[in-house]
């Protein structure tokens, strides 16, 4: 009896279990829309380590971006490098791109995808400091020698004229070369490592090269062309990939899609990123302390001034910022401080307000339109920060031109009454108060005198200029 009641709840657990559907594959959605930045990389980073606690089984990071910053770029392509859990970037919607930084990424990635009106390349790096895209260094070309030369013959010599340039040596100051060759080694070391086409990764970074996606697909640089998520993930089941040394088939069959969204860390990390933002931070902080000094004890404008200023500080260590430009920003806040407090009449303050001007253009080191300071709000500033240096200089040369109005000076110029009649010295009264007063002729009582100087208690008087 005992047997036979513990037969059937065995095949009823069996059952049970058996009926319960298996758990499918669960499959995070990332997005990034736009430049390469701070925020979008924290925000990568951040989700693809979630991704490895949580035990995804595949990340999709869908993609359409211009470029963006190297430093980014650079920590995301690190941790993709590194990931334990599949990532696929898929390039999409149709119109979408992976352009410049966006290669990288896709190279790097385990499984690259686009959509097919979508496209790919365009990777040369843009000058330091601007002025467009660098000069490409030209790859080395075969060169035939010479039928008069020979074996062992000095090159150049003899001939009077200078040795002409070896094959293969790259145009352009060394730091533009310096920058193009380890990109290239950069994006040909990744391709290698995900067996994708390197001399296209060359190619794309050399002549800023594009391609389509069904060509990106012919030529190995990415590996699927499909339509939408879906096709993209019925494309997967199945497959084996290489994901940091091991090997991992994908089971993609029955998934769960769950879209992973940006929180408030990435929202104010795109916020203070934004140049424009780090830079009116940083202005408002110099200004809330230069109040604070002018009145203190408020504490407002200290406490603003602090707080802008360590999240203008935090904003510039993720951006490209050019240090020539700083200084030069530093330097004019500097000398505009000092016309504040010692005034020179515009000279320190219109020093300060050029050299301010001209670090404020300079400040970031790059030429992606995303992580410039608009012009127009760098004008803004420097007429703000110029009305603030004329009025102080005019405040100082009206107080310099201004009669003195306190103290023994104060006398000088005066009106003095005469209280009594007398001939070199008398009693006169002046700014309300009874003096000794001398005079070179003879006053009478109730004259109105003028105060010529004054030494110690005595003053020296003479008729009006009107009298």
């Amino acid at each position: 009896m005992h047997r036979r009641a513990l037969a059937v709840l065995g095949t009823f657990l069996c059952s049970f279990f058996l009926a319960q559907p298996a758990a499918g594959a669960t499959v995070w959605v990332l997005e990034i829309d736009g430049a390469i930045g701070p925020a979008s990389a924290d925000y990568f980073i951040r989700s693809l380590e979630d991704a490895e606690d949580a035990g995804v089984d595949l990340v999709v990071l869908r993609l359409d971006t211009p470029g963006g910053l190297d430093k980014s770029m650079r920590d995301m392509i690190k941790v993709l490098l590194a990931s334990r859990v599949p990532v696929a970037t898929y390039v999409s919607p149709n119109g979408a791109r992976a352009a410049s930084a966006g290669t990288y990424i896709m190279y790097a990635s385990h499984v690259a995808a686009m959509a097919p009106a979508t496209n790919i390349g365009s990777s040369t790096p843009v000058s330091i400091g601007g002025g467009g895209p660098l000069p490409i260094p030209q790859a080395p070309q075969p060169q035939e020698a010479p039928a008069d030369e020979t074996a062992g013959d000095g090159e150049g010599e003899g001939s009077g004229e200078e040795p002409a340039a070896k094959p293969g040596t790259p145009s352009g100051p060394a730091m533009e070369r310096k920058v193009v060759n380890d990109a290239v080694a950069y994006i040909r070391g990744i391709a290698e490592l995900r067996g994708r086409n390197v001399e296209w990764a060359e190619q794309t970074v050399r002549e800023a090269s594009n391609l389509p996606a069904r060509e990106a697909l012919e030529q190995n640089v990415i590996d699927l062309v499909v339509e939408d998520l879906d096709e993209l993930l019925a494309a997967l089941d199945g497959e084996t990939i290489d994901v940091d040394g091991a090997k991992v088939t994908l089971d993609t069959s029955d998934n769960r899609i769950e879209r992973i969204e940006p929180d408030w860390r990435y929202e104010l990390l795109g916020l203070i990123a934004d140049p424009n933002v780090a830079y009116l931070l940083l202005m408002i902080g110099v200004y809330g302390l230069i109040f604070e000094f002018y009145n203190p004890g408020t504490g407002v404008g200290g406490v603003a001034g602090i707080i802008c200023l360590l999240l203008g500080a935090y904003a510039l260590q993720m951006l490209p910022v050019n240090y020539a430009g700083l200084a030069l920003v530093v330097v004019g806040l500097g000398l505009l401080v000092a016309e504040a407090f010692t005034p020179s009449f515009g000279v320190l303050g219109t020093g300060g307000v050029i050299a301010f001007l001209v670090g404020s253009l300079i400040l970031f080191d790059t030429d992606l339109p995303g992580y410039r300071v608009s012009i127009p709000i760098i004008l803004a500033m420097t007429a703000a920060t110029a009305g603030l240096v004329l009025f102080v200089a005019g405040a100082a040369l009206r107080a310099w031109r201004s009669p003195v109005v306190s103290g023994g000076e104060a006398l000088i110029g005066a009106e003095a009454i005469a209280l009594e009649d007398f001939e070199g010295e008398g009693s006169v009264r002046a700014a309300g108060e009874v003096w000794h007063a001398r005079s070179e002729g003879p006053v009478t009582k109730g004259a109105v005198l003028t105060v010529t100087s004054r030494e110690g208690l005595d003053l020296t008087v003479g008729p009006r200029e009107d009298a």
